[in-house]
């Protein structure tokens, strides 16, 4: 039995050969079907197959709706563990995404109150979807060394700035529908090949640090970043997500493991729950780097100065 248990929410994006590798659990939100039918947001394509999701969320944004596991069912999951006598370290997606944090907390003092022994720490990765995978990877890392969970929460909230993604998202359509951009420039940008660039910093939410025309372009440009920023890369795990980016996806990999040599890179989907909000079109790596710069001002320098040297 480990020494303590590693719980997240619905939208780390780990599917269940990594979250078994790892040992980490999760507690499943919930997806709200077209027709008002409500599920489980597993980690898996078991509502809905991932063409058919994307297919229709392309025509329809809003046609369906995610919300996190509510305080009640994160407290049944903590106290699970509490009724073993089991220490508790729970990692969530960022507070300026989801409220999922929040009731963590509240889990927290409902089981304390029946277990006032048992130690649960609650973590804001300050990171979303896929770009948290590594954070619970690397608790894993620290239990199987022996760290306990202060040890291990610690090291997490100290550390938080170091955790990178290095990607991009082509179907700039579907953030238009959602939004985030207007028709005429989600238009223009498809046409000519855009992929705008995104890093997360201390606020909580991904924020485009620039824009490369072309992808053969933009996969060179990332590899040079993930050089320019990661640190120690034969002894850490890199993630790589996907959303319909198969293909692109492969040759990425190919081309980390080449370049860097890491101790393993796993590969996943964006499931419902992330999907549901950023589309297709993601194709990205995840991995522990060098700290972030305060506005993520040294990380859009660098990357302009690798667009340049890439044209």
């Amino acid at each position: 039995m480990s020494s303590f248990a590693i719980v997240t929410d619905s939208f780390c994006e780990l599917n269940e050969k990594i979250r078994k590798e790892f040992d980490i659990d999760f507690v499943p939100g919930h997806f709200t079907l077209a027709d008002g039918t409500e599920k489980n947001l597993n980690l898996e394509w078991d509502i809905i197959g991932r063409e058919e999701f994307y297919s229709q969320i392309k025509k329809n944004p809003d046609i369906f709706k995610t919300c996190p596991a509510n305080v009640a069912e994160i407290t049944e999951k903590f106290e699970s563990y509490a009724k073993e006598g089991r220490d508790i370290l729970s990692i969530s997606i960022s507070t300026a995404i989801s409220g999922s944090y929040n009731f963590t907390l509240q889990a927290k003092k409902a089981v304390n109150e029946k277990y006032p022994d048992v130690k649960i720490l609650c973590i804001d990765s300050l990171r979303y979807g896929p770009a948290f995978g590594p954070m619970l990877m690397k608790a894993s890392r620290l239990r199987a060394e022996g760290k306990n969970v202060q040890e291990v929460a610690d090291y997490l909230n100290a550390n938080k700035s170091t955790f990178h993604q290095a990607g991009w998202l082509d179907d700039l359509s579907f953030v238009a529908k959602k939004g985030r951009i207007s028709n005429s420039k989600a238009f223009f940008g498809q046409l000519i090949g855009i992929k705008p660039i995104a890093e997360i910093g201390e606020s909580g939410l991904p924020t485009i640090i620039g824009n490369i025309k072309g992808e053969k372009t933009a996969m060179q440009v990332e590899l040079d970043y993930i050089e320019a920023t990661i640190v120690d890369p034969q002894n850490q795990d890199i993630l790589i997500c996907n959303s319909m980016r198969d293909k692109q996806a492969a040759t990425y990999k190919q081309l980390i493991q080449e370049r860097f040599s890491p101790r393993a890179i796993y590969e996943t989907d964006l499931f419902c729950g992330c999907g549901l909000n950023m589309g297709p079109g993601v194709m990205c790596a995840y991995y522990i780097g060098k700290p972030l710069s305060q506005n993520l001002e040294e990380e859009r320098k660098l990357l302009q100065e690798l667009i340049e040297k890439n044209k």
